[in-house]
């Protein structure tokens, strides 16, 4: 729902949703970032603090610096499987700084874990799209009445993007069009 200024109204409780669904797809592929790059912990503690945040932890200086942290891991990795699962993990911490703008660019806040998360399955399955196309499946079916709820309330998914932008796309029109989670997820879960 919109305020009269044009805001979208996100309570916490929905902030946390996002930021656990999102933490939820990036974990889906930290195992690609972290065979290539052993022992360096960026992402997982991006996800880690997205996690912590969905449970009732604080939106404060730890997590936006483990996102900030994972977003050096993705210039470390480069346009990689290990990148994009780095970006995920980076989109997971950050799903919590949603904008309450009705922006069709938040939709990345929303969807960006999921989008990088299929894009990093796709190129660790050297380039299949089949592997992407069921992270994107897999990510419909786990959304949470409340994700989609939220995502409903902003604009489609925004052009261009490359590859990403085309899975993020894919994703918020299967979600838009849903009639909610699969019948695999129930609708209290993270």
């Amino acid at each position: 729902m919109a305020s009269r200024t044009g805001e979208i109204v996100l309570t916490t409780q929905e902030l946390r949703a996002v930021a656990g669904c999102a933490a939820e797809r990036a974990q889906e592929v930290l195992e690609v970032f972290e065979s290539a790059h052993p022992g360096d912990s960026r992402p997982r503690d991006a996800v880690e603090a997205a996690r912590t945040f969905a449970r009732g932890g604080e939106r404060g200086k730890a997590l936006r610096d483990t996102a900030w942290a994972a977003l050096r891991a993705t210039r470390d990795a480069g346009a990689t499987a290990a990148g994009h699962a780095a970006r995920a993990a980076m989109a997971a911490a950050s799903a919590a700084y949603l904008h309450p703008l009705a922006d069709a660019h938040q939709v990345k806040h929303v969807l960006g874990a999921a989008a990088h998360a299929a894009r990093a399955a796709e190129l660790a399955a050297g380039g299949n799209r089949a592997a992407g196309a069921a992270c994107i499946e897999r990510a419909r079916r786990r959304a949470t009445p409340v994700v989609v709820h939220v995502l409903s309330r902003y604009p489609a998914a925004p052009p261009g993007g490359g590859r990403v932008g085309e899975l993020l796309r894919d994703l918020d029109e299967a979600l838009r069009s849903s009639t909610g989670p699969g019948p695999d997820v129930p609708a209290e879960a993270p």
